[in-house]
C-alpha cells in the first residue's frame, strides 16, 4: 500500500500522505467546470490541514490568481515560503497590524465603514514613510447579504461610496459576499443573498464607484449555481477532494458527478500494540466498550490531539490490511483502540487507515462527516500539528 513505509519525522508512527497530484488536479477541474474564470484558492486554516505553503505553492505553480486566508499570520506565513500571488484576509486585519499589511503585501477585506477611515490613514503614513505619494494600497469589500457575520449592509453602499471619495491612497480591487445556505435548493436564501450583492453593486456604480472584481461562489455555489460565479470564484474543499453537502439534494448529487474530485489526505498510523481480551473485559476509559468474546484489540498511538476526533467513539471504522474494523471504547487524546478479531494476521507496526485508501477500501471523511452531522472540513481541520504531512508525487 502507498504510503505505508513512510517513517514518521515527529517520533510517532502517525503521520498524513497528501497528494499534491490530486491537488492541482482538482484545481484544473474546478477551472476547467467555471468556465476559466479566476479562482481564489481558499487555504485557510493551514489549507483545511493539509498543509498552507506546499499547497499554495502548487496552486500557484497551477495558476491560481489569489489565494484567501483568515488572517496576517497566516498570509505572512505563505509570503515567507515565496507565495507572490496576491493574498486576502478573509476575516481582515485587527489593531497593531496594519504595517504587515505593507510589510507583506497582504489585501485586506473590509467589513465595516470604520475600516475604511483605518486602513486610509495607516496606507497614508505607509505612503510618506517609503515616499511613494502615489501609493494605493488594493482592499476588497465584503456585503452582508444574509449571512449576518461580517460585511457592511447593502444600505451602507452609497455611505461607503462616500467615503471611499476620499481616500487617496486605498484601491478598491473588489467586492465580495459571502452564502449562507448555497447547497440547500429548498429555500430562496442564495438567490435572494444573489438579488441584494446585485442591487449594492449597481448602487456603487451609480456612485462613480467601480467594484472591481466580484467573487460570491464559495465550494457550493461552485458545484451547482452558475449564477453566481462571477468574475472569480472561492473554492476550497473542493480543492482538497471533497464535496461539502452533507445532505446533497438532486440536483447538487448531479452536479457532484460531473465534477469529479480526488481527495488528498489520507491519515495514516502503526499499531504498537494488541491485546488479547477475554469475554466481558472494558476496554479504555470508563468502559465505555466490553467485549462479548474473546477479542483481539489493537492500539494505535492516534488520538483526538492527531485528528481522530472523539465523536467517532463507538462508532468509527478504520482499515487494516484491506479490512473495515470498528473503533471501540472512548477515543482518547492519544490513543484509539480497534477490534481487529476478524481480520487475521494482523501484528504490531501493521499501518492503520483512518481516512484513505488501503487496497479496493476507501474511508472518505465526507462519510464520515455526514455520518457525524458535520461538514468535511471540521475533520480535516482537526488535524494535530504533531501530525506530519508527507506530500507525494506521482
Amino acid at each position: 500500500m502507498k504510503g505505508a513505509n513512510h517513517i514518521p519525522r515527529n517520533g510517532r508512527p502517525v503521520w498524513a500522505d497528501v497528494s499534491l497530484d490530486a491537488i492541482e488536479a482538482n484545481f484544473r477541474t474546478v477551472r476547467k467546470w467555471v468556465g476559466g474564470r479566476k479562482v481564489l484558492a481558499v487555504v485557510k486554516a493551514d489549507a483545511y490541514g493539509h498543509g498552507g505553503p506546499p499547497v499554495a505553492k502548487v496552486l500557484e505553480g497551477a495558476g491560481a490568481e489569489c489565494f484567501g486566508v483568515t488572517c496576517v499570520s497566516e498570509g505572512a506565513e505563505l509570503r515567507e515560503a515565496g507565495i507572490r500571488r496576491p493574498i486576502l484576509l478573509l476575516t481582515g486585519w485587527w489593531d497593531g497590524e496594519s504595517k504587515y499589511l505593507f510589510e507583506y503585501n497582504l489585501t485586506p477585506a473590509l467589513h465595516r465603514l470604520e475600516d475604511l477611515t483605518a486602513l486610509e490613514s495607516a496606507a497614508a503614513a505607509h505612503a510618506k514613510k517609503s515616499r511613494r505619494p502615489k501609493f494605493r494600497h488594493p482592499f476588497h469589500l465584503k456585503i452582508d447579504t444574509g449571512m449576518n457575520r461580517l460585511g457592511i449592509s447593502p444600505g451602507d453602499a452609497e455611505e461607503f461610496a462616500r467615503r471611499y471619495k476620499d481616500c487617496a491612497h486605498l484601491k478598491l480591487q473588489a467586492a465580495f459576499t459571502h452564502f449562507a445556505s448555497s447547497e440547500d435548493f429548498s429555500v430562496r436564501q442564495t438567490e435572494s443573498q444573489e438579488e441584494e450583492f446585485a442591487r449594492a453593486i449597481n448602487c456603487l456604480r451609480r456612485e462613480g464607484v467601480d467594484p472591481g472584481e466580484l467573487h460570491m461562489a464559495n465550494s457550493a455555489a461552485v458545484v451547482s449555481r452558475p449564477s453566481s460565479w462571477a468574475h472569480m470564484v472561492r473554492p476550497g474543499a473542493l480543492l482538497y477532494g471533497y464535496h461539502q453537502n452533507y445532505d446533497p439534494t438532486e440536483r447538487c448529487e448531479t452536479a457532484e458527478r460531473g465534477l469529479k474530485l480526488e481527495p488528498a489526505l489520507s491519515l495514516r498510523a502503526r499499531i504498537i500494540g494488541i491485546r488479547e481480551v477475554p469475554p466481558g473485559e472494558g476496554i479504555g476509559y470508563n468502559a465505555a466498550f466490553r467485549t462479548a468474546r474473546p477479542s483481539r484489540i489493537a492500539v494505535i498511538p492516534a488520538g483526538y490531539a492527531d485528528g481522530v476526533v472523539r465523536r467517532l467513539s463507538g462508532k468509527g471504522h478504520a482499515l487494516v490490511r484491506g479490512a473495515e474494523v470498528p473503533i471501540v471504547g472512548s477515543i482518547s487524546m492519544d490513543l484509539s483502540m480497534l477490534d481487529v478479531t476478524e481480520v487475521p494476521g494482523v501484528s504490531v507496526g501493521d499501518v492503520v487507515t483512518v481516512f484513505g485508501r488501503d487496497g479496493q477500501r476507501r474511508i472518505s471523511p465526507a462519510a464520515v462527516a455526514r455520518e457525524l452531522g458535520t461538514v468535511t472540513s471540521d475533520l480535516l481541520c482537526s488535524l494535530g500539528k504533531r501530525v506530519p504531512r508527507h506530500y507525494t508525487r506521482g
